[in-house]
């Protein structure tokens, strides 16, 4: 019977796919990991917004009011029926500019859907409406 030879070689391409897919996963959730905070800017001029626009007003408790024109009443709406008489304006009016008017204690995620909401709704000009103040530096 043969005796074995010992092996005095180390396979090594085992060990390093092994760290290749360690640094994938370390360079996948790194990013991740890092937490930031945002800060926003605030502006020194703010340009009037357009005077034949639509405000779209979302006020702190999340309720929705539209005034239609400068000289119109402003009617509080719910989300559905809100989008329905935006998209009515529209039809009539392809280019009618509309401005979200949020108060600074709304969520922004809130802002964003009736953002999104409005531009489904088939309006091509959309504009958040801000006040002036200091800009931080």
């Amino acid at each position: 019977m043969r005796q074995r030879r010992l092996m005095n070689q180390i396979n090594v391409v085992p060990y390093i796919d092994v760290m290749l897919v360690l640094l994938v996963i370390f360079m996948v959730t790194a990013p991740m990991i890092q937490s930031g905070s945002v800060n926003l800017p605030s502006v020194d001029k703010v340009p009037a917004p357009p005077a034949d626009a639509m405000i779209v007003k979302v006020k702190p408790d999340g309720e929705l009011s539209l005034r239609a024109s400068s000289n119109a009443p402003e009617k509080s709406f719910n989300r559905q029926d809100l989008i329905a008489e935006v998209q009515s304006i529209v039809s009539a009016n392809p280019g009618q500019p509309v401005v979200i008017a949020a108060d600074k204690s709304v969520k922004y995620e809130q802002v964003m859907n009736t953002l999104n909401d409005l531009r489904n709704a088939g309006v091509n000009k959309v504009g958040l409406q801000t006040q002036v103040g200091k800009s931080a530096q």
